[in-house]
């Protein structure tokens, strides 16, 4: 009879421990509880995975043992005379880095002795980057509404200190004011798109659509500045391909592209569209013979505000969220861009889109 009650209280407390470890590894925040002798008692899955010891036993081990970590070992010695640490930020510098907010308390009984320690990890890894993410963005703005504006002030006031007088210098002083409010005017235009793409709040209107219409649509509406570089624009999209698309959002996907080739092309090169349907999508490539993208910044060019060559790409008038816009047009059709480019052999820009 006895051996049978302690069987029946063997496994109670198995199944208990079972529930106990589910429980806490359901939870999103990493845990960690150490004994009197500051031991690791358990470490649930949020924390292991956290902190990349998934592989490897830790229980029983020291802080220092378990994570070759001296911050989180130092807050140790803090309980040892505090009663709880709150909101401590921690940052692992690893290959990505990541950030944790640490909450920590001392274990007593009614008496007051210690009988060890719990620390609860909060991931604040993902806050970081975005709030990173905003104050490059906020950055960037400021600095590309800086520079038109800078240009049309100082050109507003020359003409008010007397080069209106003069005709031919007023009209000149004109022409550039009215290119640096074009400039601010596609700038703000390009930031509400890309605005309402990466919120979701742009509503795509799908219908059947003819690529090379649409493709030879945009080359006749950059045929000036095509004519410029002296360019050639080949469409070799078959006429019976479509997708199943938003013809607005993929106009602007198209425009982007050939206006970039037509940009950092060579004068008087070729830009080749072509396209072909896949057994899921329609596969889109625009080929151009400019002097390449190096390797380091091929993983960077669908950022916004990413530029290549950064002088060259403001002379030239661009506002650096084109080719974040033709990612997130993609993308938002349940496609995928990417490019392949070789220095002084060109660049090819590659996407796909849902077939029809």
């Amino acid at each position: 009879m006895k051996e049978l009650q302690k069987d029946i209280q063997d496994e109670t407390l198995a199944q208990a421990e079972s529930q106990q470890r589910a429980l806490l590894d359901s939870m999103v925040e990493g845990l960690l509880l150490l004994d009197s002798e500051g031991r690791i008692q358990i470490a649930n899955r949020a924390l292991e995975k956290l902190f990349s010891v998934m592989t490897r036993d830790i229980s029983g081990k020291t802080i220092i043992e378990a994570f070759r970590n001296h911050e989180l070992a130092s807050m140790t010695d803090r309980l040892a005379n505090e009663s709880q640490i709150l909101g401590f930020e921690m940052e692992l510098s690893e290959l990505q880095p990541h950030w944790f907010q640490v909450n920590a308390a001392a274990i007593t009984d009614s008496r007051g002795k210690r009988h060890g320690m719990i620390f609860v990890f909060h991931d604040l890894t993902r806050l970081k980057q975005l709030e990173n993410n905003r104050r490059e963005f906020v950055a960037n703005v400021s600095h590309e509404l800086r520079t038109p504006l800078s240009m049309i002030k100082g050109y507003v006031e020359t003409l008010i200190d007397g080069a209106k007088d003069n005709s031919e210098v007023a009209g000149k002083f004109l022409q550039i004011i009215e290119k640096h409010t074009d400039r601010l005017t596609f700038l703000i235009e390009d930031l509400l798109t890309i605005s309402k793409l990466e919120s979701g709040q742009i509503i795509l209107n799908r219908q059947p659509c003819d690529l090379h219409l649409l493709v030879g649509q945009v080359i006749r509406s950059l045929q000036s500045h095509i004519e410029e570089r002296r360019m050639l624009m080949d469409n070799q999209i078959p006429s019976e391909l479509c997708a199943d698309a938003d013809a607005d959002r993929l106009e602007q996907v198209f425009w982007n592209l050939l206006e970039n080739a037509i940009k950092y092309g060579r004068s008087g090169g070729c830009v080749t569209i072509s396209g072909h349907r896949t057994d899921k999508a329609v596969h889109i490539s625009v080929k151009d013979y400019c002097p390449g993208i190096p390797t380091d910044s091929q993983g960077r060019i669908f950022e916004r505000f990413y530029r290549v060559d950064k002088p060259r790409s403001r002379d030239l008038g661009g506002t650096g969220l084109g080719l974040a816009i033709v990612k997130h047009v993609v993308q938002s059709h349940g496609g995928e861009v990417w490019i392949e480019s070789e220095l002084d052999r060109g660049t090819t820009f590659h996407f796909t889109l849902p077939g029809k």
